[in-house]
């Protein structure tokens, strides 16, 4: 024992005499390797747990690095505590690593399903940030927060998967919801959501390498995708709407758009079927390519970074729809096609262009080069529509042709009973002076109109005083509105919404 003693200066003097000899780099360019850049948790919680997981940290250097900071991002919010080199907590400074070494970082998660979604969302991330020589780098820690149906799976981030079902038909029923992640695309299979339902969509930036020449292609993820023989049934009812959203459901995200990139139905699909749909948050609402058909009824689209609804020389037949806070036109209908809009509400606030568009053609280029115009007919009816906004002109008309409406066969259009708001568009040297004359009868309405309860609470509801109240044309086969309420069987209100006398 006495001997073991008598090393012990010894050995504190080496140790001191290597701590004098070391040197460490101060190279900015000298940075950490890690050997994950996002540690991925894999397990789907079905009660309260944890898990655990690490990753390493390397200096392939020759001298020693000095890890100034290791700092926890989401500090006490976060659901992940952090183990290094052997030392718990979320916050390490003077981290050593030798040369040509590495040191562990353990990564713990908590998860309770149970907890509603605001406290634990579908995907639960951090990052772990480490600074060295005044350089920032970054882990990211992702985990699954709720018990969900993750489609395709939980690891499908930047895939596109194709789901076929050889003419037959997936069900989305379970009461646990359903997570897009990835591009999802249906073909030969009907895709029926029922009543109820919750649909959330993970997007984002993702990346693939196109196989033809090994070139890195960026794309939007988060899409749901029905080509030709693809199908779409969404059968929400008034008491359980089907609301298709992104996946941050934090109160600061609630009315963020851009968050996925929206419904598309390819060239040449039909049958598709909206009813009590919400769709919200995304790049665009709903895409419908040429040939293809849609019919909607008490819908709302709005928070889109983009259109609203735009539709490519198909076919759209729309009823007590609302189309709202939409980057873009909140409905785009271009290169022609076939459209019936009735008892819809189009609002167009704080945007630079106009609520609706409607146009014959389709430009090729960016100059749109007489060559490479695309065009063909375009019929389109609304009747019973509020077409309004902050805009002086909310309805802009497109003719390819050069012949400003005047050939029905290539460009036929017609308003009735409608609240529209336009000024240039009649003016003979811009637009199509005759458009009241296939607007009739309609209201040119102006910002002193009552119309809304509060455009800037997103109440599209009528104001007591509204113009839209009992100047509709009733039709039989259509009762209620949007929400479910009876309409006046005489004297209906124009929109989406009938008012309601207390």
């Amino acid at each position: 024992m006495k001997y073991f003693l008598l090393l012990i200066p010894f050995a504190l003097a080496l140790l001191t005499s290597c701590s004098k000899e070391e040197k460490f780099t101060t190279n900015g360019g000298d940075k950490l390797e890690f050997s994950v850049d996002t540690l991925r948790f894999d397990t789907v919680f079905t009660e309260l747990g944890s898990a655990t997981r690490f990753f390493r940290i390397y200096n392939r250097h020759k001298e020693s690095i000095r890890i100034s900071k290791i700092q926890l991002m989401g500090n006490q919010q976060s659901k992940f505590n952090l183990n290094v080199d052997g030392i718990p907590g979320d916050s390490h400074e003077e981290v050593v690593v030798y040369p040509n070494d590495s040191i562990y970082v353990f990564a713990e998660v908590t998860i309770n399903p149970d907890d509603p979604l605001s406290a634990s969302p579908f995907f639960v991330y951090d990052s772990v940030m480490f600074e060295t020589n005044g350089n920032k780098q970054y882990v990211t820690l992702e985990a699954w927060g709720q018990n969900a149906n993750y489609i395709p799976n939980r690891w499908s981030k930047d895939s596109i998967v194709l789901y076929s079902c050889g003419g037959g038909e997936v069900v989305w029923d379970d009461p646990k919801p359903y997570v897009i992640y990835g591009v999802v695309a249906f073909d030969n299979c009907t895709l029926t959501i029922p009543a109820g339902a919750r649909i959330y969509v993970h997007g984002g930036l993702s990346r693939t390498i196109d196989p033809t020449n090994d070139e890195t292609i960026i794309y939007n993820s988060g899409r749901l995708f029905f080509l030709e023989n693809g199908r779409l049934q969404v059968l929400g009812t008034k008491e359980d709407s089907v609301v298709i959203q992104g996946d941050r459901l934090e109160q600061d995200f609630a009315n963020a758009d851009g968050q996925w990139t929206g419904i598309i139905f390819g060239a040449g699909s039909s049958g598709h079927r909206l009813e009590y749909a919400t769709i919200k948050n995304s790049l665009f609402g709903i895409y419908v390519d040429s040939a293809a058909e849609l019919s909607m009824k008490n819908c709302k689209v709005f928070n889109t970074s983009g259109a609203g609804l735009l539709a490519i020389h198909s076919q759209v037949e729309a009823e007590n729809c609302l189309f709202y806070n939409n980057g873009d036109h909140s409905v785009q209908l271009s290169n022609g096609g076939n459209y019936n809009f009735t008892y819809c509400t189009l609002a167009n606030y704080g945007t630079d262009v106009s609520a609706l568009e409607i146009g014959n053609g389709v430009c090729g280029d960016a100059d749109c080069t007489a060559s490479l115009i695309r065009i063909n007919p375009l019929s389109a009816s609304f009747v019973n529509c509020i077409i309004f906004g902050s805009k002086k002109d909310e309805i802009s008309i497109s003719d390819f042709t050069g012949q400003q409406g005047q050939d029905a066969s290539m460009l036929s259009y017609h308003f009735s009973h409608c609240i529209v708001r336009v000024g240039d568009l009649t003016d003979p040297a811009r637009g199509f002076p005759d458009f009241f004359t296939y607007c009739d009868p309609c209201i040119n309405a102006t910002s002193a109109d009552a119309l809304f309860v509060s455009t800037g609470e997103d109440d599209y509801h009528l104001d007591t005083l509204s113009i839209a109240e009992g100047k509709a044309l009733p039709l039989f086969n259509i009762t209620i509105d949007l929400v479910n309420n009876m309409r006046d069987p005489v004297m209906p209100d124009i929109g989406c919404f009938e008012y309601q006398y207390e």
